[in-house]
């Protein structure tokens, strides 16, 4: 990578920052950032600084909101909830446009090689929203192995209360991550999810 002067290096390093972009990206995102007038550069940052200002997590479901709680939580049938690993996954359910219910982000998965334990993840307040009033609960965690043994884990405790529990149908590929399936594989996954 060239060297370039230290605000623009600063810049560069800043972007590297970010989940998959490497040193040759984040050239191209800081050298665009510099191409931009001042009012759009100015524009960038203020919605940066905005959504790290005004976005928190839903304290019903763990999804980033702007309202408290979120406008899934508060307009969708409570009886179903859809629980996912992280809030970037609510985005790829909501794309396919099927989804009613409502939905509980854990906050990763369970990991005992990296010390993520039952602990570290929104299990209990999971646990505390499995009312009368919950008919099903729908496990859309990862293939991975740590996805699917926190699925299990999760599915023991929902069966003990009486509660459907379904898991996506296969068609994700295993290994994959559920954001990055295209919405035919997705909407066909939940289409054909089965009780466990």
């Amino acid at each position: 990578m060239p060297n370039y002067i230290e605000p623009i290096e600063k810049l560069i390093r800043q972007f590297t920052k970010l989940p998959g972009v490497g040193s040759k990206t984040a050239q191209r995102y800081a050298l665009t950032v510099l191409s931009m007038s001042e009012e759009e550069a100015q524009a960038f940052a203020n919605a940066v600084v905005e959504a790290k200002n005004n976005v928190h997590v839903c304290s019903v479901c763990g999804n980033y909101t702007d309202t408290d709680p979120c406008r899934i939580c508060s307009t969708r049938d409570g009886s179903v909830i859809c629980v996912v690993q992280e809030a970037k996954d609510v985005l790829a359910v909501e794309r396919i446009g099927e989804y009613k219910g409502v939905y509980h982000v854990l906050g990763g998965v369970l990991n005992p090689l990296k010390g993520i334990g039952r602990d570290d993840l929104r299990l209990s307040e999971l646990f505390a929203r499995l009312t009368g009033d919950v008919k099903e609960v729908i496990l859309a965690t990862d293939t991975s192995a740590e996805g699917e043994a926190t699925a299990t884990y999760i599915a023991r405790f929902v069966k003990q209360c009486g509660i459907k529990v379904t898991r996506l149908a296969q068609g994700i590929s295993i290994g994959s991550e559920l954001q990055y399936a295209d919405e035919v594989t997705l909407s066909r996954a939940f289409l054909n999810r089965k009780e466990i």
